[in-house]
């Protein structure tokens, strides 16, 4: 890369914000490599192409995606069978292990098919709650995020979760990897569209007692939640760690980042919380 060229090169910058937003898969977390198995085994079971599902998913709530690929199972929540049978009905999943090594508290529906265990699932919260508990081990913390997150525990700052992940996703993932929970939560099922639309990030702001002319910001991967972000009237910072810079800087954050690891908490006034960004993206 020439030395004109755009590049993780800004000085350090201050700014201070009445309270933060964070995105959660690809900002606080990278489940990638569970997403990936998730929407593997969804796409077989409806007989579409996982990979065609994974180009538009990411970022999505999985409501709306089920709306698109099999409207009959987008349903937030549905009265669970007890069956050990191969139903039309469930998505099934088949993981690498056999029905011994299951635990109750799974919570989910189990089928004997083929004398293996299949894990069946019957809503959109049921499955979402399930790969934390099958796939723990394929998620990892963006890099920064915990040192962030802890910062502002200690410093008491307002921050909250809003996410196109259900409430058992959200929940479940900040267990396995011991990641602070926040006071407040934002999740798929609370709003009628997701993001791009702006609801949740209005929500968000609501519920830290914040109003449109309090400075906000939203920490966000995916260009989808940049849009939504600005369209609520926050300013936004985008890392870098889902998609390439270039659908970034499309989105229009305000400040561009490789990971949580250039986001600094610096102090903490009435005014709100001073962060320094450090390597930002530089356009120029």
């Amino acid at each position: 890369m020439g030395s004109n060229s755009p590049s993780f090169s800004l000085p350090p910058q201050r700014a201070t914000f009445k309270g933060l937003l964070f995105d959660m898969d690809g900002t606080i977390i990278d489940s990638t490599a569970a997403v990936e198995k998730h929407w593997h085994a969804i796409g077989s079971e409806l007989g579409v192409d996982p990979k065609v599902i994974l180009q538009t998913s990411h970022g999505r709530r999985s409501i709306d995606v089920l709306k698109l690929l099999s409207p009959e199972k987008a349903n937030w929540e549905s009265s669970p069978k007890e069956e050990c049978r191969n139903t039309m009905g469930y998505f099934r999943i088949q993981p690498p292990f056999q029905y011994s090594h299951f635990s109750r508290d799974l919570g989910a529906e189990l089928s004997c098919v083929g004398g293996q265990a299949n894990v069946l699932y019957t809503d959109v919260k049921h499955m979402e709650g399930l790969l934390p508990k099958l796939h723990g081990d394929d998620a990892v913390e963006i890099p920064g995020a915990r040192a962030l997150l802890d910062a502002l525990g200690k410093a008491n700052a307002p921050w909250a979760i809003v996410t196109s992940g259900t409430t058992p996703l959200v929940t479940g993932w900040l267990g396995v990897l011991k990641l602070p929970l926040p006071e407040h939560l934002v999740v798929a099922e609370d709003v009628a569209n997701g993001k791009p639309d702006p609801a949740c990030y209005v929500m968000g702001r609501e519920k830290l007692g914040l109003g449109a002319a309090d400075e906000v910001l939203v920490l966000e991967d995916s260009p989808a939640g940049i849009k939504a972000g600005k369209a609520a009237g926050c300013k936004v910072l985008g890392v870098v760690t889902s998609h390439t810079v270039e659908q970034v800087v499309d989105a229009g954050p305000d400040w561009i980042v490789k990971d949580l690891s250039s986001v600094k908490l610096v102090g903490r006034s009435d005014r709100g919380v001073e962060l320094e960004i450090l390597d930002a993206w530089d356009l120029k």
